[in-house]
């Protein structure tokens, strides 16, 4: 699942942040993807579980508002 951020420094930052929360996504930017187009990827499998993604979700509500990604 790719989240669009459109900037390599806040993608990548945003990675790290995450992985502190112990939620682990892949930054990518150019020339991975074009440039302007940087973003995370999460790989969600039907092997998690409800509270998973629960403390998915929470982590990253925690990052991106501290990232001012999310209001």
């Amino acid at each position: 699942i790719p989240i669009l951020l459109n900037d390599a420094i806040l993608s990548a930052k945003m990675a790290e942040e995450l992985l502190k929360e112990n939620i682990y996504v892949i930054s990518f930017s150019f020339p991975v993807v074009p440039q302007d187009k940087a973003r995370i990827r999460c790989q969600i499998s039907a092997n998690h579980n409800k509270e998973q993604l629960d403390k998915a979700l929470v982590a990253f509500e925690k990052v991106g508002k501290a990232l001012g990604v999310i209001r």
